[in-house]
């Protein structure tokens, strides 16, 4: 459980650092903007970023396992891009004008296109890669 905690939190630290380096990807809070606001709807959807990379990825990942070996592995750029991409519908279900990617909603959280989504989905991975040696160093993970 302490894991999972830990983890939603660097899915929400990683994902702030997105929506500061990539204009098009925008996280709208939930109940307004102040501070407990913000943090709250990074830290709700960093924990559904969290499960869904833990429950839907596998099962796309051992799908696209011939698209894996055929590109050499490129193939997961765009399917982590799409899993934002999916993270962001489910953002929506949520309440509206939250995490939107621009191009494919209004509601939720936006992103002006899969190329912009696989950007972020970099960007992410990068943020989350330190935000997890941080917490390894300080014996949290």
């Amino acid at each position: 459980m302490i894991r999972f905690l830990v983890g939603t939190v660097i899915n929400a630290i990683a994902l702030w650092v997105v929506t500061l380096c990539i204009p098009a990807i925008k996280l709208n809070p939930y109940g307004g903007t102040d501070f407990w606001a913000i943090a709250g709807s990074f830290l709700l959807v960093g924990a559904v970023f969290g499960l869904v990379s833990a429950i839907v990825a596998p099962v796309i990942k051992v799908l696209a396992l011939p698209l894996y070996i055929l590109t050499f592995g490129l193939i997961s750029f765009l399917i982590n891009g799409a899993l934002l991409l999916f993270v962001a519908w489910l953002s929506q279900l949520f309440g509206d004008d939250v995490l939107t990617i621009y191009g494919f909603s209004s509601d939720g959280l936006t992103i002006d296109s899969l190329g912009w989504a696989i950007l972020g989905s970099i960007v992410m991975s990068i943020a989350s890669f330190f935000g997890r040696a941080v917490f390894k160093v300080l014996k949290l993970l």
